[in-house]
């Protein structure tokens, strides 16, 4: 069974963005990655500047060129394929994209287990399948979960996996326990049958080694309680928890000591002369280079606070006692370029 990465976090805190980021980090020496969406919100076809994603498996990125022993594990055994060409002739990986609808999955699931044919399509007309999923939510994380899962167990003619991750960009993180806990879901749903066999199915793959649920969390006092009561919820339903992502995070550009040398009495005299001779005004009592010193010092006071504040945040997720990476903030905002930095980043960073 190849890996499922599936990945949370409060909303806000950019975790479609670092399920695309991890979906490239892993389509690394050969391998192919499926990154799926089950929100509807067409957010990785807009992170990779392509069109809509259909309800169908479509390549969209090749994986960063890699010039070293990848840290993601083994190389995929694969003679031939298709998989193109990295940088220094190594293989890049692939990355391909599924966004599921939980309609159409109703479809095919009816279709595999009761072989409805054209009465499937009438029931769309009629507007059963909708009428379904809305009265039987549990019903609607069944199908969208167990897509996903039938990717991880799916093989090739040759007994070989077709993917050597799947990446799922899953719902924040305060409905992610409920999504991923189908077999509670669907308990009072069904009790036996193929609706029933399909969430123990499901429930296997969640449950296995091969699972791993990762949060995503920024360094503020809100989603930092989130990724911790997240945490020890899906403990607590026995579903595994891979690491923490710190999302957006910026460089400490002074210290409290910085700032104390800088409110020192007398160093007022010494910041007028330096940003006189930078051309910023006359040193002068008065002057312009006088008149930015406080303005200066209150920032400096903003980002020292800033600074403390993200350090006892950092010191509470490091206590819940799971692996922590971290991605910086992208001044220009994450185009493109920015989703394969942000790559390489997770990729140096060892494995996921």
């Amino acid at each position: 069974m190849s890996r499922l990465h599936v990945v949370s976090g409060k909303g806000g805190t950019g975790k479609t963005t670092v399920a695309a980021a991890l979906a490239l980090a892993l389509a690394t020496e050969g391998r192919r990655t499926l990154l799926v969406e089950v929100e509807g919100r067409q957010g990785i076809a807009q992170l990779f500047e392509t069109e809509a994603l259909p309800y169908e498996e479509r390549k969209i990125a090749v994986g960063p060129a890699s010039e070293g022993a990848s840290p993601w594990g083994s190389p995929r055994a694969e003679s031939g394929g298709d998989a193109v060409r990295g940088g220094g002739g190594r293989r890049a990986g692939e990355v391909h994209a599924l966004a599921i609808d939980a309609e159409r999955a109703l479809l095919d699931y009816l279709q595999m287990f009761y072989k409805l044919g054209g009465a499937g399509r009438a029931l769309k007309k009629l507007g059963a399948i909708d009428f379904a999923t809305t009265i039987a939510p549990g019903l609607r994380d069944v199908l969208l979960t167990g897509k996903a899962c039938e990717a991880v167990r799916r093989k090739d003619k040759n007994g070989r996996f077709v993917y050597d991750a799947v990446v799922m960009d899953a719902p924040p993180t305060g409905r992610i326990t409920r999504f991923l806990n189908v077999n509670d879901e669907v308990a009072g749903l069904a009790k036996i049958g193929p609706i029933h066999n399909q969430a123990q199915a499901v429930m296997r793959v969640l449950k296995s080694p091969e699972t791993a649920v990762h949060l995503v969390t920024l360094l503020e006092e809100m989603p930092v309680q989130e990724t911790a009561d997240g945490v020890a919820e899906l403990r607590a339903a026995g579903i595994p928890v891979g690491g923490i992502v710190i999302n957006m995070t910026r460089p400490a550009l002074l210290d409290n000591g910085d700032l104390d040398v800088i409110a020192a009495r007398g160093a007022r005299t010494g910041v007028a002369k330096a940003l006189s001779h930078a051309g910023l005004g006359g040193a002068r009592r008065g002057g312009l280079a006088d008149r930015l010193i406080d303005p200066l010092l209150e920032q400096a006071r903003e980002h020292a606070e800033r600074v403390e504040l993200e350090r006892a945040e950092h010191a509470e997720l490091t206590a819940i006692g799971l692996p922590t990476y971290e991605l910086e903030l992208l001044p220009e905002g994450v185009d493109l370029a920015g989703l394969y930095q942000l790559a390489r980043d997770l990729r140096k960073q060892g494995p996921i």
